[in-house]
């Protein structure tokens, strides 16, 4: 009978053990080996995913990134396709960075791809963008790297047909000029963000190397110092995410020249939008290290991947737990849905297991 007891107290905690262990999160590899780092991400459902990099890829699954499509984009297989912005199955647009900088859509699925803006200028860099939907269309916005210490600024109202370039007109203008040597890193495509808190053409975007500051257009006409390492030309704020619930968001970012730092790599904000008022709090447990993107899952859970793994938080970005030293590059959730997909170099990409 002693026995029997044991055996089935053993079985008990066998069970329990297995229960438990499925119950945490990990990070599942979906596909990995392609010679590309990826580092454009645009999760439109839970089973629609397309993903652009290097060597000119893009790819796109249509089954929760089961099986995969990839096309190098004609005319372009040495361009780096930093991010990118799909709207359906049929519908993107790619961005790639240096000169020329172009972006290219698509209307076929990826079948065919036409030039939507071009840019020769010397110095030229497009560094992220988003998209946000209204009314019946699409309104964008790009940031690149500043020329001449001024804001390089796209803006589209017609779902990335035609762009106009910002310009500074006087000395009055709400946009400062830039410090020597301070721009945006090309990253993940998420140091810009459009605010969904019903307020309209508000965008946030945060900027690194000498100096790491908060920009916001429109309402705030102030720009903050974020406190995050900075300094250096690989140092500084890497991606913003703005939570479901209005006023707050999470700057990560950090030195990825030495990424497994741990200090200086992610700030908590509250803001008024309105007034332009910010102001900072550090978690009390940082990401592991260098942060190139992070991301809410709702208002209170938060995900962020970087060359030295993948953190979770549940409690608004106070505390981080790693649960992968995978690297990755972005992460994305699905725009219509709750599926989590992260992608990297190698042409790694995965799927959040919660």
């Amino acid at each position: 009978m002693n026995r029997l007891i044991k055996i089935f107290s053993f079985l008990i905690l066998y069970f329990c053990s297995a229960v438990a262990s499925g119950q945490q999160p990990s990070v599942q590899v979906l596909e990995q080996g392609r010679a590309t780092s990826i580092r454009g991400m645009s999760v439109v459902t839970d089973q629609l995913i397309w993903v652009s990099g290097s060597a000119g890829s893009v790819g796109k699954s249509t089954d929760g990134g089961r099986t995969w499509n990839w096309i190098t984009v004609p005319n372009h297989a040495n361009r780096d396709f930093r991010d990118i912005e799909a709207f359906d199955e049929n519908t993107a647009l790619i961005m790639a960075v240096g000169e020329p900088a172009v972006i290219l859509k698509t209307k076929d699925g990826g079948r065919h791809w036409y030039t939507v803006y071009e840019d020769d200028t010397k110095g030229v860099f497009l560094d992220a963008m988003d998209f946000i939907q209204s009314d019946s269309s699409y309104t964008g916005a790009v940031v690149g790297d500043p020329i001449n210490q001024q804001l390089y600024y796209l803006v589209t109202d017609d779902a990335g047909e035609t762009w106009i370039k910002t310009k500074r007109e006087n000395e009055e203008e709400e946009i400062p000029y830039f410090r020597e040597q301070e721009g945006f890193f090309a990253a993940s495509g998420t140091n810009i963000q459009f605010a969904r808190w019903g307020v309209d053409g508000l965008v946030f975007f945060v900027s690194g190397g000498s100096h790491s500051r908060l920009f916001c257009t429109y309402y705030c006409q102030r720009v903050v110092t974020i406190p995050l390492l900075q300094g250096s030309s690989s140092a500084g704020a890497n991606s913003i995410a703005l939570s479901p619930e209005r006023g707050k968001a999470v700057i990560v970012g950090g030195d990825y020249a030495k990424d497994s730092i741990s200090t200086g790599n992610c700030v908590l904000v509250a803001m008024d939008d309105q007034k332009g008022q910010f102001s900072f709090s550090n978690s009390q447990t940082n990401p592991h290290g260098y942060r190139s993107c992070v991301i809410y899952l709702n208002a209170h859970q938060l995900v962020a991947c970087g060359t030295s793994g993948v953190d979770l938080s549940a409690d608004g970005g106070n505390n981080w737990q790693l649960i992968s030293s995978e690297s990755y590059h972005v992460v994305q959730k699905a725009k219509k849905g709750n599926a989590v997909f992260l992608a990297g170099s190698k042409g790694r990409i995965a799927r959040l297991i919660l």
